[in-house]
């Protein structure tokens, strides 16, 4: 039992675990307290560190804020007028609230009240859909489209339209890259013929690759009823993020050993068994070193291209708050900052437990 947790744990990438295993077996109790110290009650007091200089450094500037603001009512209408603003400021009156960088308190109330918000309209969502069921039945028997609900989207519901947003364009990237690297890294003359495209395309801008895009799709899709903006999203994210798929699978097809390439030639192979055999099959921890970066660059280029393109994700929602300027949006947006970096953790360590189970290979970065 204890093997096989420890087992579970090193192939999902969280062994820093098992000296928390091994202790609960009363194995090597000195050795492996030392060592549950070092890989996880350090980086817990780390994240306790982080919060304290975190919340440090808010109340540094709220009151760096506040005695602005404060001297500023005084030079310009004297001392009453300054008492009146020192009095607004510490009773957290609405028109007198001062927006910096918010605390960790803040920051989990604005949490806990995205949640709640979630609730309350899913609750509506869900009314407004038993409402109109019945009208929906009779259209769609008639044929006609269903009416749907286009109300406010929530917080949970941006982040699920992101998620799929960034799959459908890592999908796209892997679905072009990897028939294109291999291709690539089958024949050095065709390698060197294109290369100069991959380095020129590579570095360009997410901003460029929408813009292109938009321009496109838009043609492409006049009079059609499509959600456009998400078509432009995910499209924009595969074609930025594609590039290290295309140049690790061209890497990894071309370092095949070429002893594996003369056993398919005596074997008889036909190209097909050659490439599903022998190449991709040894070519599959450079892949997915590529498919890791190339998630990992759809999920960074996503906010941005959401912004731009209007989508309803979590760029749009950043954006949105960061116009409105306000105490409490400040915290939402670190509320996404934090989920954004979550979920790009947990989309790593997804790629790299699928790695393993099709490479058998033991990284653990």
């Amino acid at each position: 039992m204890k093997d096989k947790s420890i087992h579970i744990l090193n192939f999902v990438g969280l062994g820093f675990f098992e000296p928390a295993i091994r202790l609960a077996a009363g194995e090597e109790v000195k050795k492996n307290l030392i060592a549950l110290f070092r890989k996880v009650l350090l980086p817990v007091l780390s994240v306790g560190l982080f919060l304290l200089l975190w919340h440090s450094g808010a109340m540094v500037l709220y009151t760096i804020e506040k005695d602005a603001r404060i001297e500023k009512a005084l030079t310009e209408r004297g001392q009453e007028a300054a008492d009146l603003e020192r009095a607004c400021i510490e009773s957290n009156g609405k028109d007198c609230k001062i927006s910096t960088l918010p605390t960790p308190s803040q920051v989990w109330s604005a949490y806990q009240s995205l949640l709640a918000d979630h609730s309350i309209i899913s609750g509506k969502k869900a009314a407004f859909l038993e409402k109109v069921s019945a009208t929906n039945e009779k259209r769609i028997a008639d044929g006609l489209d269903p009416i749907t609900y286009t109300g406010r989207p929530s917080f949970v519901d941006q982040i699920w339209t992101s998620l799929k947003t960034v799959f459908a364009g890592f999908l796209l990237a892997l679905f072009i890259a990897v028939p294109i690297g291999i291709m690539l890294g089958l024949s050095d003359t065709l390698r060197s013929s294109v290369n100069w495209l991959i380095q020129i395309f590579k570095p360009v801008s997410p901003v460029v690759w929408l813009l292109l895009v938009t321009m496109i799709v838009v043609t492409v899709s006049k009079g059609s009823d499509g959600d456009s903006a998400f078509t432009i999203s995910f499209i924009s994210v595969g074609l930025c993020s594609m590039w290290a798929t295309l140049v690790n699978t061209t890497m990894g097809v071309s370092s095949v050993d070429k002893d594996y390439i003369n056993v398919a030639k005596v074997l008889n192979l036909s190209m097909s068994q050659k490439v599903f055999k022998i190449i991709l099959p040894s070519s599959f921890p450079l892949i997915f070193t590529g498919l890791r970066i190339t998630l990992s660059v759809a999920w960074m280029v996503l906010i941005a291209i959401e912004l731009l393109a209007q989508s309803p994700g979590l760029g749009s929602f950043v954006w949105e708050e960061f116009q409105n300027g306000s105490s409490e949006s400040n915290s939402k947006i670190i509320v996404a900052m934090f989920v954004i970096g979550i979920i790009g953790f947990l989309l790593d360590r997804i790629m790299l437990t699928i790695q393993k189970f099709v490479t058998f290979t033991e990284e653990t970065v």
